[in-house]
């Protein structure tokens, strides 16, 4: 009886493991193409985000200039921004590299590193703009905005561009996370021992 049930699991696990090799071609190139779509998106937008924060600048006659070197986090942001549209640019053209492919570990690196880092720079650059729009009356420091408005619009469009290239990446770590992971099978299922 034992041997039938153990055949009968034999059998539903070849069948099981079958039927996913066939589909594991199509799931893989599926999910290649959604990596990258990702990372051609992230070259735009961080472009983008370089471009408003670098141009951004605007004169007040009674407070000065404000620009983007006045504020040593906007260029943690632009830099960044700057490593992060190289890396998704380099690491899409080498993803339809055949003999790189297979290496899923030169993704799965680099990509947690930069959703970290992102992180950070949108941290960042969100204290930034908080502190320009509200101040922070502790440590004297008085909101901005209403001194210099264009300036603090185009940070905060610039912000929010910065925002989606970090979902990219959160989302482009998972994938990466996924290929790289996939090919080693589960643990073993401690009643599955038990029964073998």
């Amino acid at each position: 009886m034992r041997s039938n049930n153990n055949n009968n699991n034999n059998t539903r696990e070849e069948e099981r493991s079958s039927s996913s090799k066939q589909q594991q071609p199509q799931a893989f190139m599926s999910l290649k193409i959604i990596d990258s779509c990702l990372r051609l998106s992230v070259v735009p937008l961080s472009v983008a985000t370089i471009w408003l924060t670098v141009t951004n600048h605007e004169s007040n006659p009674d407070y000065g200039n404000l620009d983007y070197n006045s504020i040593m986090g906007l260029k943690y942001m632009v830099g960044v921004s700057a490593i992060s549209a190289i890396y998704a640019l380099l690491s899409t053209i080498s993803s339809w590299v055949t003999c790189l492919v297979s290496k899923a570990w030169l993704f799965f690196v680099p990509d947690q590193v930069l959703a970290y880092v992102m992180t950070t720079s949108v941290a960042g650059a969100t204290e930034i703009v908080y502190l320009l729009n509200k101040g922070d009356k502790i440590v004297t420091w008085s909101e901005m905005c209403s001194s210099y408005p264009h300036y603090c619009s185009k940070l905060t469009i610039a912000l929010g561009l910065h925002v989606f290239v970090l979902f990219f990446f959160l989302f482009l770590s998972v994938i990466s996370a996924y290929r790289a992971f996939s090919p080693f099978d589960p643990p073993c299922d401690s009643q599955t021992n038990i029964d073998a």
